[in-house]
């Protein structure tokens, strides 16, 4: 099969088209023939070694969708020529056929999504809403500032809260021109990240926020304790800055009443996939009844992958990329 695979970490550059043999779907899993995949941050990361060096041809790739093309042992409920999406927690998105635990694939006829649409939701979605309902632990009434706010998970995240019961969303984002792009998905405000304490305080009336949805670290995640309501949580998803990891002291958060709360989706997919699994179902639902909308704003030939990330690691992107691998 093709593929677009790494054998060391490193820039965009070691992104490259291969010819592999077509996985076999194991006990409980799905194979499926690749129709378009996600382009995400997670994917940089695999790349650039976050998830551990490479061994052999490395296939990326963590949501795609497609057509089901076998089903490994004990799999029921999906047929043979299915259209599906799914999450790919080991990754192999990037490539014509890839394998996946059959809790994470959902019939599109179930979530009422075309293709294309598909292949850039399950991660996506199922990360907002998890860090919303699941690690913030969202309620009706509360106010919530998203930063990364033009981004794939940004601006789902800010259609979801709202579907949550959010009274009012904020975001923060690096450009104007990014600010421009995120304010049709909802947000009250946009403010450039420069100077969003001070802005976060002015559009509260000095409150501070119940929520902060932070995938950036460093000097960011820092200020954002600053900007929290009484009980207010700072919930990290990633660290797409890449600043090394702060040392935060305990005495500020007991003191001034702050939370803070991680999501990862890798680990909740290995010790409770089932609850994943309700996360994904409840976010694709929320989107097949059009409370969300995905902003698909490129689309990439397979070989050009790596043209996809270098956009992507430079933060030069807005809303959601693909990779059109299949028919």
């Amino acid at each position: 099969m093709k593929a677009v695979a790494f054998r060391e970490v490193g820039g965009p550059e070691v992104l490259r088209p291969v010819e592999l043999p077509t996985p076999e779907p194991g006990p409980g899993e799905v194979l499926i023939r690749v129709a378009y995949a996600g382009v995400n941050y997670g994917e940089v990361q695999h790349r650039l070694g976050d998830f551990g060096a490479p061994e052999g041809e490395t296939v990326t790739g963590l949501e795609a969708s497609g057509t089901v093309a076998a089903l490994g042992e004990g799999v029921t409920g999906l047929t043979l020529g299915e259209e599906v999406a799914a999450y790919l927690p080991d990754g192999g998105g990037y490539a014509e056929y890839a394998s996946a635990p059959a809790s994470f694939v959902f019939p599109l006829t179930d979530v009422g999504l075309g293709l294309r649409t598909a292949g850039a939701a399950p991660l996506v979605l199922t990360t907002a809403y998890g860090v919303l309902a699941g690690a913030a632990r969202i309620a009706a009434g509360d106010t919530v500032l998203v930063h990364a706010a033009a981004g794939g998970v940004g601006s789902a995240a800010a259609q979801l809260a709202r579907s949550l019961g959010a009274a009012a969303v904020y975001g923060t984002v690096s450009t104007k021109e990014k600010a421009e792009y995120a304010r049709r998905f909802g947000y009250d405000e946009v403010f450039e990240r420069d100077g969003f304490v001070e802005a976060v305080r002015a559009a509260t009336s000095g409150r501070g926020v119940d929520l902060v949805l932070d995938p950036i670290g460093g000097a960011t995640r820092l200020a954002s304790f600053e900007i929290l309501a009484p009980f207010g949580r700072v919930a990290v998803y990633g660290e797409a800055a890449r600043h090394p990891d702060l040392s935060l002291p305990v005495l500020p958060v007991w003191k001034n009443n702050r939370v803070l709360t991680g999501y990862n989706i890798g680990d909740l997919s290995r010790r409770d996939p089932e609850l994943l699994r309700r996360h994904a179902l409840a976010a694709l639902a929320l989107a097949a009844s059009g409370d969300v909308r995905i902003d698909i704003t490129a689309e990439y030939e397979l070989s050009d992958a790596s043209e996809a990330h270098r956009l992507l690691e430079a933060g030069a992107n807005t809303g959601k990329a693909v990779l059109r691998v299949g028919g």
